[in-house]
């Protein structure tokens, strides 16, 4: 096999192993011994893009920030305000908008520093709160979103654009439910919930996908299945790295007792909860079913393997005292030397004699299989693994 054709059949192969990897990668780019609190820019980071929704019970203001300048504007006397930054690319505009909050540069750092597990953290005036958020893009891959809770305002900062909240944001506009009048607690409940439960679709897409993959592994185990189950199983494990501390933080965040959490919200975020021990059962009932998929693959080639072996077995058998007979016949004894000496060899049906003797041989053979139920049994397998016409 030529080195072009070998590297085009494991790129093949490892294609969906690699977009399983996304989920794995940790990506620091700070170097080691950078003072604590200091903001970079993750390199190849998109540019911001900054979304100003101020809301209250009777009306909802959004806009885009097209200048750093027009954040000194906003007015955080009244109502709720949620800002949403849509790319890391501008740590100086990061470092603003931090400033203007009052909020903690650890906190700061680790909103470009986008290798951070889930988690809930208590400042003086402020919640900070980070966890994954999964896309489905040639691949599973996961986004880190950091939002923040402040007595009036809610600042989410994400890698880029593209999210699963325009349904929060469509409820702020139409003033669909208590989303407006609840308050900024009630808002982060709405985005956490909403990230959380995106989970779900993802997980039922790779449902799906190994119930065909174990389809296939019972009907006819190929080895191309193999890289599939592989890459399966890699995406479920980094939706469990991703999901796993997440049930950690979600119950931190309503069991402990802060100010900018008001008791109505507790409930709520307690169900947000619930919907996170969900997802972790799924995750680790379809890890196992993956696992199981591969020692059933295993079993079933190895079936398989039994079972040509038996065929070629069965063939064996029949052949070897055929060719004993053909042996004896194909010895050389002259019998005009000794009446002893092969005197079928001067019968006028010495040949078709040898024939059939190895016909009957043969049939008695397979009628002894037959009884058996050796050739009976592969029959019935064979059936089994024929698709449907």
């Amino acid at each position: 096999m030529t080195d072009p054709i070998r590297t085009a059949i494991l790129d093949t192969i490892n294609r969906p192993l690699r977009r399983g990897a996304r989920l794995l990668r940790v990506r620091r780019h700070q170097r080691p011994g950078t003072a604590p609190g200091t903001v970079v820019a993750p390199p190849q980071a998109e540019k911001p893009e900054v979304t100003v929704f101020h809301f209250d019970e009777v009306e909802c203001q959004e806009r885009r920030i097209q200048e750093p300048n027009e954040l000194a504007a906003l007015d955080l006397s009244r109502g709720t305000t949620w800002l949403n930054v849509d790319g890391l690319g501008d740590a100086e505009l990061i470092e603003r908008i931090g400033a203007q909050f009052g909020l903690h540069r650890l906190a700061l750092e680790d909103v470009v520093g986008t290798h951070q597990r889930a988690k809930v953290e208590s400042y003086e005036d402020h919640l900070y709160v980070v966890l994954k958020m999964v896309h489905v893009h040639e691949g599973l891959d996961a986004e880190q979103v950091s939002v923040f809770l402040g007595p009036r305002f809610v600042l989410s900062f994400q890698e880029r654009k593209g999210d699963c909240l325009e349904l929060v944001r469509d409820r702020l506009r139409k003033g669909k439910g208590r989303l407006r009048a609840a308050g900024a607690d009630y808002l982060v409940h709405a985005i956490l919930d909403a990230i959380v439960d995106h989970y779900f679709p993802v997980l039922e897409a790779l449902g799906e996908k190994l119930e065909l993959l174990e389809d296939e592994v019972l009907r006819d185990p190929n080895p191309s299945v193999v890289p599939q189950i592989h890459a399966v199983r890699r995406e479920l494990l980094g939706l469990r790295r991703a999901a796993w501390p997440l049930r950690e933080a979600m119950g931190s965040l309503y069991r402990d007792e802060s100010p900018l959490i008001t008791a109505p919200t507790r409930p709520y975020l307690r169900d947000c909860y619930d919907h996170t021990v969900q997802l972790i059962d799924v995750i680790e009932t379809y890890r196992e079913l993956t696992s199981g998929l591969l020692e059933i693959y295993l079993s079933s080639l190895g079936q398989k393997n039994n079972e040509v072996m038996k065929v070629l077995t069965i063939i064996a058998t029949i052949f070897i005292p055929l060719s004993f007979i053909a042996g004896v016949y194909g010895m050389n004894f002259n019998p005009t030397r000794s009446p002893w000496n092969m005197p079928e060899l001067e019968w006028t049906f010495g040949y078709p004699f040898a024939l059939l003797l190895m016909l009957v041989v043969a049939l008695g053979l397979v009628g002894f299989f037959v009884r058996k139920g050796w050739l009976g049994e592969a029959r019935r397998r064979h059936r089994r693994r024929a698709p449907p016409a």
